[in-house]
């Protein structure tokens, strides 16, 4: 962070009153306004030192001022005229804009540029009115995936980088700046963020592996895993760029500039009232997940996912991976097979209106003895009353 913004501003005001004739172009101070005209804002700069400053520089887009008298400022110093301290927020246009075009190199004062064309490696911008600056595509800022072409016709604020031949070679960044602001959000950030609290997010960009949610100037990572208790590896069936989410901080790291967050901890456990939910045997309605050499796991309305044994799924064939009898997306009827509610533990069988193989016993005797039993000696009677009879008959003959 600036170190003039650590301070306080009754010091800044101290080192304005000491350094009030000895500014530097270029140079950053934090002000307060005392006066507001209809084309300056003036400002206090300490012991009875004033400065003034361009009242357009304050407008929004609607043509609103965004500040009053009172507000304190930080702005850089132009030059001196006729006694009196020129300031601005950044270089606009015009001959005063082109005359300070060097200083605001040497300085890094912000300047405004209006995009006319994309060309060869970037974008040209005419700065100052009329003279024209060259930022390359990787100094746009640009997101990735963001079409630069759209930003034509468009004014935003810049950096001059180089600045040569008399002006007539001059390449500007408008990522220095956003670096510079996401560094600055970053410090004031780390300040009120904390592990576990809940915080309000915009989804900026989706990614197979999660979104990329703004949290107040700095972006931080949504997994697929912690979009919600059921799992899904395609989080754009459920959400879209722009949706505002609240999400719970899972882990700061600062130093790796990562923040990771989760939207399934904001939400109710489905586990708290699996245990009446789910009884053994009761037969459900899911959806097939995802696939694996174990299983299949079933996603069901409730949020909660089972698993499909791979011994389960192919009637005692032999398979080696779930996908050789099921379908990511499948929708299917399963039967609970057990649950357990504290290993978080949802185990499901197949359903079918078969009889399993393992049911076809009674009383510990095999098929053919409940064959028999059922009849079936009355009907044809035993192997050796069938050989009696043929013998009777060949007496007969």
């Amino acid at each position: 962070m600036d170190n003039q913004e650590e301070k306080s501003f009754a010091e800044l005001m101290a080192e304005s009153t000491l350094d009030k004739d000895h500014l530097r172009p270029g140079q950053k101070v934090l002000a307060a306004i005392v006066k507001i005209s209809p084309e300056w804002i003036f400002i206090d700069l300490g012991s009875k030192s004033e400065g003034y400053i361009e009242k357009k520089e304050f407008l929004d887009a609607e043509g609103n001022l965004t500040v009053q008298e009172g507000d304190k400022i930080g702005v850089f110093f132009l030059a001196a005229k006729n006694g009196e301290k020129l300031f601005t927020r950044k270089i606009g246009r015009g001959e005063a804009a082109k005359a300070h075009l060097e200083e605001a190199w040497r300085s890094g004062i912000p300047l405004e540029g209006k995009i006319s064309r994309e060309t060869k490696g970037g974008l040209e911008v005419m700065i100052a009115g009329d003279v024209r600056a060259f930022c390359p595509y990787s100094l746009t800022g640009c997101p990735k995936g963001e079409n630069v072409a759209d930003h034509v016709g468009k004014t935003m604020p810049f950096k001059i980088i180089e600045y040569g031949e008399n002006g007539r070679k001059v390449i500007i960044s408008r990522r220095a700046l956003l670096d510079e602001e996401k560094a600055k959000r970053k410090e004031e950030l780390k300040l009120t963020l904390k592990e576990g609290m809940v915080i309000q997010g915009q989804v900026m960009s989706l990614h197979n592996f999660g979104a990329f949610v703004d949290i107040g100037g700095i972006q931080g990572l949504l997994p697929n895993s912690e979009f919600a208790w059921q799992k899904d590896d395609d989080m754009s069936r459920q959400l879209a760029v722009g949706d505002l989410l609240s999400l719970a901080i899972l882990k700061l790291d600062w130093a790796a500039d990562k923040i990771t967050l989760s939207r399934k901890a904001t939400l109710p456990d489905p586990w708290s009232a699996a245990e009446g939910l789910y009884p053994p045997g009761a037969r459900l309605r899911g959806r097939v997940a995802s696939l694996t050499n174990f299983g299949a796991f079933v996603a069901l309305p409730s949020g909660l996912e089972g698993l499909i044994h791979i011994s389960k799924l192919a009637k005692g064939k032999r398979i080696k991976h779930a996908s050789e009898v099921l379908t990511k997306g499948q929708e299917l009827e399963v039967v609970v097979a057990s649950m357990d509610s504290e290993k978080k533990r949802l185990s499901l069988t197949m359903a079918t209106d078969e009889p399993e193989a393992a049911e076809d016993k009674e009383d510990g005797k095999d098929y053919l003895e409940q064959y028999q039993d059922a009849g079936s000696t009355a009907a044809f009677g035993s192997f050796g009353d069938a050989l009696k009879a043929k013998h009777a008959s060949k007496m007969k003959r």
